[in-house]
């Protein structure tokens, strides 16, 4: 994944995962959307066209599962080379970086159930051979899954192991000539279950040791089940997969025996940073939906998009976009720092690439919170401003809310996903590889204002105080439950969205910054006015939280004083600058800074 950036990988930081909470970075440090190149624009191009020519117009016929269809559209993609972003060249691939796959996955955020479609076979299907596959198994699947000649799936849930994965009763047996693992079991909610031919499959040899297998749909004893029922993504497949004494060939053991457990966890990484990027494709195609039909709904003599309680959704809806794209192309952008000079030629490469993906754990998993809950909001927010309208099916709102809700459930759960961004930062700390000790110890020195006058002067130093409020939170707990800390989730859920909130306020300010030369300052001042009001207002509030379950008394007042004045903010007019933020949508007809 080499990066194609217009950013020179000299110029961008890749600083070790979780740093953002307790070292500073500067604007032209970070990858944002402004940076991309040719190359990268002319992805952009193709995949929007795409969607909007050959997918949009069809989702009726894909809503209704039209025999085929999915296939086809899945078959064109792979034409114009979007199978295979992050493949190798040598296997038919475009070998191009993350912020590229994350910039197609965001353009075919669009319509739900073609993404997903798009994802299980061209993300979580095929990266984990990319990533762990031998050889012969490279040669043999990567040039025909990025063709798609095979669509993919991969299998790792099961009725009773869900986001406890490796609870998996699935089993695997070496035959007695040893040239063949023996599965039996049932895996779960399988994403392209009833149109692949190609399945990555999580067994336990010999009930024990959890490994990945690549299983074929020809093989006797694999049977795809019936289509479930679902709340959304009608137009995506979804079924069980059933394994009867199925052979599958030692050679077609993925990765190590009893290691598939890092294939299915460096899978997620990406998975989730891909969904984000989805996430926000949704997003502005339902603030396009929303100015569109505002502008022209008419009620008491004028257009709904005249009134403010419109306005202040548009404005809200457009401020999490903001924030969501700023943190997921910040995070891509590092990854694809850390790989500078990447060859897929160097030895163990692989295992290069996986450090890199690895090292942002947990910017993927903040990515895939925020952006999950942030869709969420964006669609409940749309079909609100539809008002009746917006329940009915001829409309795109209603698809698009009930497709939303799977987001905070796919790739980990939003729980799961919390308490790892929290755990994952004080593993570190605790590994040396973050000195989280000497931030918490200084957290409690108010810092000086900044001295610049510049309009983000007020918005950096907001910024700066909710990573140290943070730090006093996490000080806190960490003092009262030590090592136990996992154990209280309630803590820990807090502490973790914590630190999002200060992620997503960084990401937001130092792309803003950057974007202040192309005389955008007003504009993303706008956007970051509200932010930061809004994300002070929650870190107080869950900063409270964790606090009164971890102080008391003498320790309490103390502890409470320091993080009241960090916390501690002069309102600003933020309905005057929701009214600028929806004017800007509302003449440029969608999303727009």
């Amino acid at each position: 994944m080499p990066p194609t950036s217009s950013v020179s990988p000299t110029e961008m930081a890749a600083p070790p995962g979780g740093s953002f909470l307790i070292a500073s970075v500067t604007p032209d440090q970070v990858f944002t959307p402004e940076d991309f190149d040719e190359d990268q624009d002319q992805v952009r191009r193709t995949t929007l066209r795409f969607m909007s020519e050959e997918v949009l117009p069809q989702v009726a016929d894909l809503e209704k599962k039209q025999p085929g269809l999915a296939r086809q559209l899945i078959e064109q993609a792979a034409e114009l080379g979007l199978l295979g972003v992050l493949v190798p060249e040598r296997y038919d691939g475009l070998e191009m970086n993350l912020a590229t796959q994350a910039l197609v996955s965001e353009c075919l955020g669009s319509y739900a159930s073609f993404s997903t479609t798009y994802g299980a076979h061209a993300g979580i299907g095929t990266l984990p051979i990319v990533f762990f596959g031998t050889e012969r198994q490279k040669q043999a699947y990567l040039p025909r899954l990025g063709s798609a000649e095979l669509m993919a799936a991969y299998c790792l849930s099961e009725p009773q192991a869900g986001s406890d994965a490796l609870a998996a009763l699935t089993r695997a047996e070496l035959s007695p000539d040893g040239r063949h693992y023996v599965l039996n079991g049932q895996k779960m909610w399988i994403s392209n279950g009833d149109w692949a031919d190609l399945y990555t499959v999580f067994a336990k040899v010999d009930g024990e040791k959890f490994t990945a297998f690549l299983v074929e749909r020809e093989w006797k004893g694999v049977s795809p089940g019936a289509e479930e029922h679902k709340m959304g993504l009608w137009g995506s497949s979804t079924t069980a997969l059933y394994l009867d004494n199925v052979h599958v060939p030692v050679e077609n053991v993925l990765g190590e025996i009893g290691r598939g457990h890092l294939i299915a966890f460096n899978v997620l990484n990406l998975g989730r940073l891909e969904l984000a990027a989805s996430c926000v494709g949704g997003n502005k195609h339902l603030i396009a939906e929303s100015a569109a039909y505002a502008a022209q709904r008419q009620a008491f003599g004028t257009t709904i998009s005249n009134f403010g309680a419109i306005r202040q959704k548009i404005a809200d809806m457009t401020v999490r976009t903001f924030a969501g794209e700023s943190l997921i192309y910040r995070t891509a952008g590092m990854i694809d720092a850390r790989l500078a000079g990447f060859s897929w030629d160097e030895p163990d490469a692989a295992a290069t690439a996986l450090r890199a993906v690895e090292e942002y754990a947990i910017e993927c998993s903040i990515s895939k919170v925020y952006l999950s809950e942030a869709h969420d909001f964006v669609a409940d927010e749309a079909v609100q401003i539809h008002g009746g309208y917006g329940y009915h099916q001829d409309y795109a709102v209603e698809r698009c809310y009930r497709d939303s809700r799977i987001n905070r459930i796919f790739e980990g759960t939003n729980e799961i996903n919390r308490l790892l961004t929290a755990g994952m930062l004080l593993k570190r700390a605790s590994q040396g590889r973050l000195d989280l000790l000497t931030a918490i110890l200084n957290a409690q020195q108010i810092p000086e204002p900044v001295a610049d006058s510049d309009s983000f002067a007020r918005y950096r130093d907001l910024a700066e105080r909710t990573k140290r409020a943070t730090l006093i939170a996490a000080g806190a707990a960490y003092q009262r439950f030590g090592q136990d800390l996992e154990r209280h989730q309630q803590v820990t859920a807090a502490l973790g969205d914590m630190v999002m909130g200060g992620y997503a306020l960084e990401s937001a300010l130092l792309r803003a910054m950057k974007l202040r030369p192309g005389g955008r300052a007003a504009s993303t001042a706008d956007i970051l006015a509200v932010l930061s009001q809004e994300t002070m207002t929650r870190i107080r509030e869950l900063g409270c939280l964790v606090l009164g379950s971890c102080l008391e008394g003498a320790e309490l007042e103390h502890g409470f004083d320091a993080f009241e004045i960090l916390t501690r903010t002069v309102p600003e007019n933020l309905p005057a600058a929701k009214q600028r933020i929806a004017s800007r949508v509302f003449e440029a007809g969608g999303y727009a800074l």
